[in-house]
C-alpha cells in the first residue's frame, strides 16, 4: 500500500486530495503549521475531519523550516500543497509568500533527493500567465512575467523543480490550478465570500465593474487531477482548470437566485493586483491525465450553499477579510 506525504493538509484542496487518496486504499500522512494566512477555524474544521479517517495521521509542521522537514521519513511521493495564497496578500506580505513557496519547496525537494522520493507534486497557479494570456490558455503562454508575488513565488518553486528534474531525473507534475471553489473554501476568495454574505444579508464587497470573469473549478475536480497527476511523466505542467467561464455580476446573479436573496452590493476601486480574466486550455490534462472537469457551475454551487447553510452556526463568524 502507498504512503503518501500530503503537505498543506488543513488546507482546502490539500484536504480533499488526502480523503480521496485514503479512499482509494491509500495512507496518507498530512502536514500542515495552521498559519493564520486565513481564519484558522475554517483549517481546524476540515483537519477535525481528516483525524476521524483511518489512514491519516497528522504532523504539525512548517514547510519553510529547513530542519523539520528533514525529520521527515521516505514517501511513494510528495504532494506539495501547502502554500501562502492569494495575489492581493501577497502584495502585503512578500516575504511570507517566498518563505512557504519557494524555500518550502526547496526544503521538499531536497527530502526527496536525500531519501530517494522519485514522484513530486507541486500546486501552482494560473497566476504566472499575467495580464496578456490567450484564452483559453494553454501551459506554452508565457508565463515570465506574473503580476504579483505570489504568482511570482509560484513560477520561482515550478522552475526549482526543473532543475531537480534535471538534475537528479525527479518525476514532477506540476499542476496550475484555476479559479477553485467548494464546500469550506477558503474565505479570502470570491464564491466563499458572496456566498457568505449574500446569506448572512452583508454587503458584498465587489472590486471593479464586475465584468472580470474566471473560469471556476470544483473542489472535487481539482483533488481527481492532481491525483491523477501521480502517474510517471517526467517533468510536466499541466493545467487543471473549469469549463465555465463567469462575470463576477453574473456569479453574484447566480448565487442569488440559489439562495433566494438579493445582494447588497458595494462597489470599489479594481485591484491592481487582479487579473481581469482566466480559462484554462486543459487539453494536454486530457491527453496525459485522462482528465477533463465534471462538476457543472450549477451542481457546484449548489454544494457550496448547502455547505454554509449547514454549517452557518460557526461559518457565519468566518472571517473573510
Amino acid at each position: 500500500m502507498s504512503h503518501y506525504l500530503v503537505t498543506g493538509a488543513a488546507g482546502f484542496i490539500a484536504s480533499r486530495v488526502c480523503e480521496l487518496l485514503i479512499s482509494q486504499g491509500y495512507t496518507v500522512t498530512g502536514v500542515d503549521n495552521l498559519n493564520d494566512a486565513y481564519d484558522v477555524r475554517i483549517k481546524e474544521y476540515r483537519l477535525r475531519k481528516l483525524r476521524a479517517i483511518p489512514g491519516f495521521t497528522f504532523q504539525k509542521l512548517d514547510i519553510a523550516e529547513r530542519a523539520a522537514v528533514e525529520k521527515l521519513p521516505a514517501f511513494e511521493a510528495v504532494i506539495n500543497l501547502a502554500a501562502r495564497a492569494g495575489v492581493r496578500a501577497s502584495v502585503k506580505d512578500p516575504w511570507a509568500f517566498y518563505e512557504t513557496n519557494v524555500t518550502g519547496t526547496l526544503n521538499l525537494l531536497e527530502v526527496c533527493r536525500r531519501k530517494g522520493i522519485r514522484k513530486f507534486i507541486l500546486a501552482s497557479t494560473s497566476s504566472v500567465y499575467g495580464a496578456n494570456a490567450p484564452l483559453p490558455t494553454p501551459e506554452t503562454a508565457d508565463s515570465e512575467h506574473p503580476l504579483q508575488p505570489y504568482a511570482a513565488s509560484k513560477k520561482a518553486a515550478e522552475v526549482l523543480c526543473h532543475a531537480y528534474h534535471s538534475l537528479y531525473d525527479m518525476d514532477v507534475s506540476v499542476v496550475r490550478y484555476f479559479t477553485v471553489y467548494g464546500p469550506a473554501g477558503r474565505p479570502d476568495m470570491s464564491m466563499f465570500r458572496f456566498a457568505k454574505w449574500i446569506m448572512e444579508g452583508s454587503p458584498v464587497q465587489l472590486y471593479g465593474d464586475g465584468e472580470q470573469s474566471r473560469g471556476f473549478t470544483y473542489l472535487d475536480d481539482i483533488a481527481r487531477g492532481t491525483i491523477a497527476a501521480l502517474k510517471p511523466l517526467g517533468y510536466e505542467i499541466i493545467n487543471l482548470g473549469g469549463h465555465e467561464v463567469i462575470t463576477m455580476n453574473a456569479l453574484i446573479s447566480r448565487l442569488e437566485e440559489q439562495i433566494g436573496r438579493k445582494a447588497i452590493i458595494e462597489h470599489h476601486p479594481p485591484n491592481p493586483a487582479d487579473m481581469l480574466a482566466n480559462q484554462a486550455d486543459v487539453s494536454k490534462a486530457r491527453r496525459l491525465l485522462g482528465w477533463q472537469p465534471q462538476v457543472c457551475l450549477q451542481e457546484g454551487l449548489q454544494h457550496l450553499v448547502d455547505w454554509y447553510a449547514a454549517e452557518c452556526s460557526w461559518a457565519k463568524e468566518i472571517q473573510t477579510v
